[in-house]
């Protein structure tokens, strides 16, 4: 497989790409909306995944017409998720074993988050991986979040290369229009939740971080 410029570095989403925490937001979602009367639908999980917090949550209140701010379903969710996280946050498949092939090769690697900085610095920290990195962007980053390509192509910049030379790992549709957009080499890697998301404009689609094909993409066979 051969791109049309070389890989200098590699970008890697967080939820559900790096950690199975999409799995766990549907809980925390669900429990959030059953008090209130509501489910926690695909559609509903779909329209959110991806976005900064503040935006997933508003989405929440504008679908279900709820009666709350998006401060107190914030408030809710930090009092439920670090239990469930406690209890059953793991790596995807192939998230570490990536990561020592890459370090092999001296691959400059960096992680681009909708998430907020405190969030992705603990979930990083968990599995003492935040010094493995470049860099940590996160939702406080940039202006404008997923879709928008702007968090990739701040990425690229303060990787020092052109998006075209950076190849992103993303689990949903709008966080791989982001990385399209900013014109990186995206590989998607879709879980449960988004099997079914338009993948347009993707080099390939793999199973998981394991997938040969990734491996062939970034020169580690």
């Amino acid at each position: 497989m051969q791109l049309n410029e070389p890989v200098k570095a590699v970008v890697f989403d967080l939820d559900g790409l790096m950690f199975n925490t999409e799995k766990l937001y549907d809980e925390v979602g669900g429990a959030l909306l059953d008090t209130r009367g509501h489910q926690f639908t695909t559609r509903l999980k779909d329209a959110m995944t991806g976005r900064p917090a503040r935006v997933a949550l508003q989405i929440m209140i504008d679908h279900h017409q709820l009666d709350a701010t998006v401060e107190q379903l914030q408030a809710e969710t930090d009092q439920i998720f670090p239990e469930i996280l406690r209890q059953r946050l793991a790596p995807m498949p192939g998230l570490l074993p990536m990561l020592d092939a890459l370090e092999a090769v001296s691959m400059p690697k960096a992680v681009a988050t909708s998430s907020s900085r405190s969030y992705a610095y603990a979930i990083l920290g968990s599995f003492d991986l935040v010094s493995r990195f470049e860099f940590i962007l996160t939702s406080e980053s940039v202006k404008e979040g997923k879709p928008h390509p702007e968090i990739y192509l701040s990425a690229a910049r303060m990787l020092g290369i052109g998006a075209a030379e950076a190849v992103v790992f993303e689990d949903s549709e709008i966080g791989c229009r982001s990385a399209v957009s900013a014109g990186a080499t995206t590989v998607a890697i879709p879980g449960e939740h988004s099997r079914h998301h338009d993948f347009s404009g993707v080099e390939f689609v793999a199973e998981s971080l394991e997938d040969p094909r990734i491996f062939s993409l970034l020169g580690l066979e």
